[in-house]
């Protein structure tokens, strides 16, 4: 989220940008589901582009962003750090799994059985769903989200964990204060981290080097 239409505009088309690049650059189809989190990260920018524009109420732009938001990023990053990890992938990184799965499956629920509704407070914009017993549900995609990434073997991405971890923090303290939205920023870091990523994983090439011989 951004402080308004031209800033979630300008971030997500940035966003979405960086994300293309990362799902043009990956090599192992087992790392397409995190090399494209910037790119949903970038649509999800744009949908709320839209919902500014609109003035928020219960438009469709309001829920895809809230079905991006809520049932699919609890999903798509657990089953995407799981994926890879490989076949070796650590045990513990099938909790976030389940608690993704679990967590997606209350929501969308929600989503499918109550109204989605968006409310633009000063620079931020508030969105509301019915979501019951909220506390163990939120802990359950926090889990599944930031749990899968600071849980991965991989020091990138559990650098990114920490990197949206902090943001959360930050955002949720500003968004209260109703002062501004400013997912968007860590949102743009990650993808840049993820692109980072992404290039890591990328298989080296060795050169080789004709021998040398002797000039008479």
């Amino acid at each position: 989220m951004c402080w308004s239409a031209t800033a979630d505009l300008t971030a997500g088309t940035v966003i979405t940008a960086v994300g293309a690049v990362c799902v043009l650059r990956v090599r192992r189809a087992r790392d397409l589901p995190v090399a494209a989190l910037p790119l949903l990260l970038g649509v999800h920018q744009l949908l709320e582009a839209a919902v500014w524009e609109s003035g928020g109420g219960c438009g469709t732009a309001a829920t895809a962003w809230a079905v991006i938001a809520l049932p699919v990023l609890p999903v798509w990053v657990s089953l995407g750090v799981l994926l890879a990890a490989g076949p070796g992938a650590p045990r513990r990184l099938w909790w976030p799994v389940a608690s993704g799965l679990a967590t997606a499956g209350v929501l969308a629920h929600c989503l499918a059985t109550g109204p989605v509704s968006a409310r633009i407070r000063g620079h931020t914009i508030g969105y509301g769903v019915d979501v019951p017993y909220p506390a163990p549900v939120i802990a359950g995609y926090l889990f599944a989200t930031l749990g899968a990434l600071l849980l991965g073997g991989d020091r990138r991405l559990r650098l990114i964990g920490a990197v949206l971890a902090v943001g959360a923090v930050v955002c949720a303290g500003l968004w209260r204060l109703e002062f501004a939205s400013t997912w968007c920023a860590f949102a743009a870091v990650a993808s840049v981290l993820v692109l980072g990523w992404v290039r890591s994983r990328a298989p080296r090439r060795h050169w080789l080097r004709a021998p040398r011989t002797k000039s008479r």
